[in-house]
Formats: structure tokens, C-alpha cells, sequence
């Protein structure tokens, strides 16, 4: 798949779930590789920061594929375009295998807080908590999921489908309905987009709401995810830009003096949330935040000014 071809993807939502699309987005950067005409150090690391940009530039709310990028062309500093390219596919590959490892920690972390018997609630459309659906089904337990459809693409949909696959009983609901999915529910577990400095979830619009019904209710709310999801630029007063995507998704010809907002996600109070659940470990917000910057150091190597 060319380079052009991944934006594209990305750009228009044929790539769900945040860690897929930095997965996508790092993998492009060896078409860039390929595509470039430059012969020269100088040129191809032109090449790649102009596609870095691109890619930033596809997704607003998206710090895991900027993390991801960023880490890949950090410290690239090499004689010959032999050894640039072979060293950016070796971190391209790095981070193709911590993706991968992460899931399946965070998979094995999560999936011990379904118990047999429960109901989960869910909402979007989420790869990370599909996985750990699927290793709690794969330990044997017996549970049912609960989901939203998720206007205006319905995201749900794919995420209900999915659950049904994997054998697991799933309920699906519309979007006004989240109160009567919850009550009955024992546990939410969403994704995460993004979280800043002040532990603020940044997920699908409706998710702050739902956690509010959870709260009340006293269910416990957890946003799995993988530490790379932190937003750096945050610690710097930055705040995390909030996706706003075009009314026609939600009413393709409204009538004169009808404004449509079609916000995509929505920051969810790290007091609404019970933990996050990530390869480091379950962690209350401001906690989970500390371990991000001993974890990661790199992340943290900006200057304010």
C-alpha cells in the first residue's frame, strides 16, 4: 500500500481504533522509503518529516500515532542512507512488536476484572477491549456485553459484531438508551484517544455522559489503553484538540437556521474513572501519569521553549 493510500485510509476513517492507526502510520514510513527519489541523508529525512506531518496532520486527536511517529524518528542520526533506512525499519519494527506485546498484557491485566456472570458495558468501537473480551472468553468465563451504537457512524455496530463472533452474548443498544444498558451492568470499560497531564480521558462523545450514569450507579469505569496514548504537548499548557467532524454525518440536508455539531470525542474527568488499565499495570489517573514518565523518558526530552 503506498504512502498516499495510508493517509487516505486514515483520513477518512477506514482505520478504526487508535493503536491501528499508528500501527498504520508507522508502517508507511518504509513506503516512504521506498517512494523517495532523495539519494542523500539530508533529502530523505526531508522526505520523512514532510510525511510525518502529513500524517499528524490526517487525525487530530491522535497522540498514540504522533508518539509512535516521533519515536520512530527520534535520534536518526547516521553517515549513509543505507544505515538511515535500515535503522528506521528496525524501530519500525520495535514498534510494530511492542503494539503487539502491550495487547496482550493489557489483555491479560483487564480481562481479570470480568467475572463470570457479569455484564460489560462498552461504548464505540474499541480494539483494545475487544482483546480483552476475547482472552476472558478464552479463560473460560461466562458474561454478556452491552453496547452502544455510537451515532453517527455507528462504530457499535462493528464492535457488536465482533463480540458476536468471538461467541460472547452481546446487547446492542441506541446511543439514548446508555442508561438502561448500564444499570443492568457490572463493569464499562472504554478506549482511550488521548490523555493529558491532568489524567482527562479523551474518548468517543458520549463517554463522559455514560460514565456519569456509571458513577451514579456505583459501576466501575476503566479506560484500557496503551501509555502511549499520553499527550505530551499537554504538560505544556496545549490543550488536546477535540475532532469536530462535518454535520452532514448526522443530517446530510438540514433545514435554514439548523447548526449541526458533530464533536468526535469528549474529555471524561479522571474523577469518573475507577483506573486505567494499560501494559503498565491499573492505575488511578494522576498516578498512571507519574509511571508514564518513568517509563518513557524519551517522550519528555522538549523544551518549553
Amino acid at each position: 500500500m503506498s504512502f498516499k493510500e495510508t493517509v487516505n485510509r486514515i483520513k477518512n476513517l477506514k482505520v478504526q481504533g487508535a493503536e491501528n492507526v499508528a500501527i498504520e502510520a508507522v508502517k508507511s514510513l518504509k513506503e516512504v522509503i521506498k517512494e523517495s527519489k532523495s539519494k542523500n541523508i539530508s533529502g530523505i529525512l526531508a522526505d520523512l518529516y514532510h510525511a510525518k506531518n502529513i500524517l499528524f496532520l490526517t487525525r487530530p486527536t491522535e497522540p498514540c500515532m504522533r508518539n509512535a511517529l516521533n519515536y520512530v524518528m527520534h535520534e536518526l542520526d547516521y553517515d549513509n542512507p543505507i544505515e538511515l533506512t535500515k535503522a528506521l525499519c528496525l524501530k519500525v519494527d520495535e514498534v510494530l512488536e511492542r503494539f503487539d506485546k502491550n495487547q496482550r498484557i493489557i489483555a491479560q491485566v483487564g480481562s481479570r476484572k470480568i467475572k463470570n456472570g457479569s455484564v460489560v458495558f462498552t461504548h464505540c468501537h474499541s480494539s483494545t477491549i475487544l482483546k480483552i473480551l476475547k482472552e476472558a472468553k478464552k479463560q473460560g468465563k461466562r458474561f454478556e456485553v452491552h453496547n452502544t451504537e455510537t451515532r453517527p457512524l455507528y462504530q457499535g455496530r462493528v464492535t457488536a459484531k465482533e463480540v458476536a463472533k468471538l461467541g460472547i452474548p452481546v446487547t446492542h443498544f441506541v446511543d439514548a438508551a446508555a442508561r438502561f444498558a448500564l444499570k443492568k451492568a457490572d463493569l464499562m470499560l472504554i478506549g482511550a484517544d488521548a490523555i493529558t497531564t491532568e489524567g482527562k480521558i479523551i474518548n468517543k462523545i458520549g463517554s463522559e455522559l455514560y460514565a456519569e450514569i456509571a458513577n451514579k450507579y456505583d459501576i466501575p469505569v476503566y479506560a484500557c489503553t496503551d501509555s502511549w496514548k499520553f499527550d505530551t504537548e499537554t504538560i505544556f499548557g496545549y490543550e488536546e484538540e477535540i475532532e469536530e467532524r462535518k454535520g452532514k454525518e448526522i443530517w446530510k440536508n438540514p433545514p435554514k437556521g439548523v447548526t449541526v455539531d458533530n464533536f468526535a470525542f469528549e474529555k471524561v474527568s479522571p474523577d469518573l474513572i475507577t483506573g486505567i488499565i494499560s501494559e503498565l499495570g491499573i492505575y488511578k489517573p494522576h498516578i498512571f501519569i507519574q509511571e508514564i514518565r518513568n517509563n518513557n523518558k524519551w517522550m519528555f526530552k522538549k523544551h518549553l521553549f
